[in-house]
């Protein structure tokens, strides 16, 4: 396979294999690759990891540990492309363990880094023809932390309850 031309560089304080191993852990067709060291010249402890290269879903990534110098913001987050309900509720589940969740599918894990966890129906959803159906559907994601497909779906046929 030819190597990728444009890889994701994560910075961590310290996490990055820890990190790197709970990303493989969620996803298909994800592993490590490789683990580099700090040496006697470098800026880390000798022997301690200094990069970890790992694949997430057939995407090369390589985490840092850098130290505390550049914590995550919201400005870079990483989107997954959910199947169904099932596959959101599993990675958010996962994801906001020890992290935090915020609004509209976005959340930070425990590591700082931001997610986008977003079914495949929000989407279409989203960009429908029917712009009416499609306004509703955003307004109902606009009031959800996790997105709720179902509730997405009766927004947009304006199935909501009645007041």
């Amino acid at each position: 396979m030819p190597e990728q031309k444009i890889t994701t560089f994560l910075w961590y304080d310290h996490q990055a294999e820890e990190a790197a191993r709970f990303y493989t852990s969620l996803f298909a067709d994800s592993r490590i690759t490789e683990v580099q060291r700090y040496g006697e010249g470098g800026p880390g402890e000798p022997g301690s990891v200094m990069t970890v290269a790992f694949d997430l879903a057939g995407l090369g990534y390589v985490a840092l540990n850098g130290g505390p110098l550049f914590p995550f913001t919201e400005a870079i987050s990483l989107q997954v492309n959910c199947e169904d309900q099932a596959e959101v509720d599993r990675l958010w589940s996962a994801l906001t363990e020890g992290g935090e969740e915020s609004a509209c599918g976005w959340l930070k894990d425990r590591y700082g880094l931001s997610w986008q966890i977003t079914p495949r129906r929000l989407v279409e959803l989203l960009g429908d023809p029917d712009r009416a159906g499609a306004q509703r559907a955003m307004q109902a994601m606009m009031q959800m932390r996790k997105i709720d497909i179902q509730a997405l779906e009766d927004a947009y046929a304006d199935r909501g309850k009645a007041s």
